[in-house]
């Protein structure tokens, strides 16, 4: 097996011990794993992340129900303004965007070209949102004694946002999730991230259904690639018994920060 292939796969595996270790970070992975290492063309990548992420996601947040760490309330508050906005960005968003988006003298800027480059944008704000998670614990977040308190308008806004964002580039959200839930809904911090694995499993996975007909999807390539993060998010999960989150957070998002800048240098130089 060609090299470049097998760290595809590899890769696939950290992207599922990220979810299982963090709740959140690996499935931004996955859409530059796709097109750099496993040559998938860009819009089709961001079909497959929604299907790779939801497909993990939901298989992660079982043991948090079984662990009664899900707000269904929660859940249902913010996701169904976020199934609506990615159906819906999915089917018809997607496909308006015209295939040339502008030129300067020589230099085009084509629709797979714009749509890694908003990729590379979302991945630097989500690593900076980690970076600085990681560097200071919300005594809020941490407490679970807090009760949930729901800011219902707040919550829906960022679930349509959200929703928005996981139709464009295929990534879950849970950067964006699980802050809005600490914030909006006060929820201690391990109650966030089974909240927002779920929710991150529904949306994608709906959103998944939009490109369906529209998209040629290789089921084979789909299931064999999908199968390696819901192994490593069983492997994340058990490594959360030895490995600090915080402190994981906070170098995975230095890492994630390195990948944005290579992309936005690789995208604008090709």
């Amino acid at each position: 097996m060609d090299l470049q292939i097998l760290a595809g796969y590899m890769a696939a595996l950290v992207i599922g011990i990220s979810l299982g270790l963090i709740g959140a970070g690996g499935s931004i992975l996955t859409v530059p794993v796709l097109v750099y290492l496993l040559g998938v063309e860009p819009v089709l990548s961001t079909a497959y992340s929604l299907f790779i992420v939801g497909t993990t996601a939901l298989i992660g947040s079982f043991d948090y129900m079984r662990k009664q760490l899900v707000n269904y309330k929660a859940a249902v508050i913010f996701a169904v303004p976020s199934f609506i906005a990615v159906f819906l960005t999915r089917k018809f968003l997607v496909g308006a965007i015209p295939e040339t988006l502008f030129s300067i003298g020589s230099f085009t800027i084509t629709k797979p070209i714009g749509l890694m480059l908003f990729f590379a944008l979302i991945m630097a704000l989500a690593s900076f949102s980690m970076i600085r998670s990681g560097q200071k614990k919300d005594s809020a977040a941490s407490d679970e004694s807090v009760q949930p308190a729901f800011n219902l308008p707040m919550i829906a806004l960022e679930g349509f946002v959200v929703g928005v964002l996981t139709g464009l580039v295929g990534a879950g959200g849970g950067f964006l999730i699980i802050p809005a839930l600490v914030l909006f809904a006060k929820l201690p911090m391990k109650m966030a991230v089974g909240t927002s694995l779920l929710i991150i499993a529904a949306k994608s996975l709906i959103g998944f259904t939009g490109d369906i007909g529209s998209q040629p999807i290789d089921w084979k390539f789909l299931f064999t690639f999908t199968s390696l993060p819901v192994v490593g998010i069983f492997i994340g999960a058990w490594l959360t018994k030895f490995i600090s989150g915080e402190k994981l957070k906070k170098g995975f998002g230095w890492f994630v920060l390195v990948m944005a800048v290579y992309m936005i240098y690789k995208e604008l130089t090709h």
